[in-house]
This record gives C-alpha cells, sequence and structure tokens, in this order.
C-alpha cells in the first residue's frame, strides 16, 4: 500500500479564482412584508425592477414595501406552433408531396415504427 495519499478537495465547496479585478454589479436592498408580519430584504441589482410580491420563507405572499415601481409594456410574441414553424419551411404543394410519398411507402409495407427502412 502506498504510504502517500492523494489529498483533495470537495467538489463545489471552495473556487480557486479570486475576486481580484472583478468589478461587482450596484446592488440595493428591496424590504418585503408578508401577512404574518414577516419583513425582509433581497438583494437586487440596481437597475432590476423589484417584483410587486415576493414568496416569503414562511410561504405567505409578502408585499412590496416602498414605491412600486412602473413595469414596462413588454411585447408578447404569439406562440409559434410546430405547424406553423413547418409552414416557415415548406409550401403546402412540397408538403402534400410528402405526404403521399410517405403514404406510398406506408402502403408499401416499408414502414416500420414510423420510420422507412431498407430490406
Amino acid at each position: 500500500m502506498a504510504e502517500h495519499a492523494l489529498r483533495g478537495m470537495q467538489i463545489g465547496s471552495k473556487s480557486l479564482e479570486t475576486e481580484e479585478g472583478i468589478v461587482f454589479a450596484e446592488r440595493t436592498q428591496k424590504q418585503y412584508q408578508c401577512e404574518n408580519g414577516h419583513v425582509f430584504s433581497i438583494t437586487m441589482s440596481l437597475d432590476a425592477v423589484a417584483p410587486a410580491n415576493w414568496e416569503c420563507k414562511c410561504g405567505a405572499e409578502a408585499e412590496f414595501l416602498g414605491t412600486a415601481e412602473p413595469e414596462e409594456d413588454k411585447v408578447i410574441k404569439p406562440v409559434r406552433t410546430h405547424w406553423d414553424m413547418l409552414i416557415e419551411r415548406r409550401t403546402p404543394e412540397e408538403l402534400e408531396e410528402l405526404l403521399q410519398e410517405q403514404l406510398e411507402t406506408l402502403r408499401r409495407g416499408e414502414l416500420r415504427d414510423g420510420i422507412a427502412y431498407q430490406r
């Protein structure tokens, strides 16, 4: 048996990097209070918009103590379905041709589990 044992460190326990040369974002404390009377602070970036509600550690919903910051109207994109993306890539004529090819392959018995295979 070896006389020397290799010693390591626990994964994720410590970083070998230093904070030298790192510029941290400016931060601020946002105060919240839940219906059970718990008051707590959340550290956020200075330019972050504080949400109106935050979940307290007791599970109750806490409300922001301070002036509510106006939320910018976000442009909500419509949900793109698989069909929408398919129509962007293929014309209806191309899709009809592909369908007919697959149906012919199925009728010849060359499809197994929806996948064409060679005999």
